[in-house]
């Protein structure tokens, strides 16, 4: 900022260079602390805490053909990469059940992995299971697609319902997953599926929404810091209702939740739905290390903000009254410097 400043400040007469000089030089400094601060604050945010209490099942399925195998493969890498990298989850808490992957995703490895983590986890611990793939729907069951013999909605409650901890998050994000809903259903679990009902069964794209839903840097709604389970949820539904509008298609897929155990899913927060959903989180913030991330994140809007409009306002000093001038430029240069000060005792 004060390069770009003192270069275009060569134009200037030499009392607004005075005025600039006397008031930069003293302003300079705070911009380089600020500057530090924001590297720190970055820091922390990318090396986001790891939490040892959340632990994560994926089941990648056959993609039957090549195009969905690869399309489940890389969301699959595109997850994981943002639960670990942004999320705070421990990468020793990750179990990967894929097609061709070690473990493969079969009925035996799903059940194997179930009795592990029935072995590993306690009451306080959450677990999220993922699964990416295709479903399928005779009109009596719902199933996941697994390699060789699938497994039903009713025998993936059981599963669930044999673990020690009750804070269960499910993403079915398969065709014709919306049949889950009816069989997960619990109190204190919260189950997201991609479709309606089961007869939603072309391949969907609700996963990749969602996983842009992650990495989105607007998918914070209430601006608290924190990503809930109901925020990626809604804003993930988002982009899948826009895709099918834009390509002037017939949407074939209409994600749900539930979360207060009717079995019953919704689209939004009504109903009763969506409050555990909302006060459930991906990351592991604290309330006041969120509420910190958000209030400096708002500092750097407004910092980015006032530093443009000064840069607009040295642009137009031609066709101003030097009066206006100075003083606009006074105000500006002194908010800039609170906000820096700001940022700076944020990043203490």
């Amino acid at each position: 900022m004060s390069r770009n400043i003192s270069r275009k400040g060569t134009k200037e007469d030499t009392k607004t260079r005075r005025f600039l000089g006397g008031f930069v030089s003293s302003f300079v400094p705070l911009c380089e602390i600020a500057l530090l601060s924001l590297i720190l604050i970055v820091g922390r945010a990318s090396a986001q805490k790891v939490d040892e209490n959340k632990f994560v099942l994926i089941i990648n399925g056959p993609g039957g053909e090549t195009v969905y195998a690869q399309q489940f493969e890389e969301w699959t890498g595109q997850l994981r990469s943002a639960l670990t990298e942004k999320f705070g989850f421990d990468g020793k808490n990750f179990k990967l059940l894929s097609e061709k992957g070690n473990p493969r995703a079969t009925a035996d490895e799903v059940k194997k992995t179930f009795a592990e983590l029935k072995s590993q986890l306690d009451a306080n611990n959450v677990l999220f299971v993922f699964l990416i793939g295709h479903g399928s729907f005779d009109g009596k069951e719902a199933k996941f697609n697994l390699v060789g013999p699938d497994l039903s909605a009713s025998e993936y409650n059981a599963l669930l319902s044999s673990l020690p901890t009750r804070r269960v998050v499910v993403f079915n994000m398969a065709s014709a997953s919306g049949e889950f809903i009816k069989s997960l259903a619990a109190k204190g679990r919260i189950v997201i599926t991609a479709t309606r009902n089961g007869q939603e069964t072309n391949a969907t794209r609700f996963a990749g929404f969602f996983i842009s839903a992650l990495n989105a840097t607007d998918a914070d709604t209430d601006q608290d810091g924190h990503i809930s389970i109901l925020e990626a949820f809604v804003y993930a539904n988002r982009l899948t209702e826009d895709f099918y509008k834009r390509a002037g298609r017939l949407a074939t897929e209409h994600a749900l939740l539930d979360d207060n155990g009717d079995g019953v899913g919704h689209d939004k927060l009504e109903a009763g739905e969506g409050l555990l959903a909302r006060a459930t989180y991906l990351d592991s913030l604290s309330v006041d290390e969120a509420a910190a991330t958000a209030a400096t994140g708002r500092l750097m809007k407004e910092r980015t903000r006032l530093e443009g409009e000064i840069e607009q306002l040295i642009a137009r000093k031609a066709n101003m009254q030097e009066a206006e001038y100075e003083a606009t430029l006074e105000r500006l240069f002194i908010e800039l410097a609170k906000v820096n000060r700001s940022i700076k005792q944020a990043g203490t």
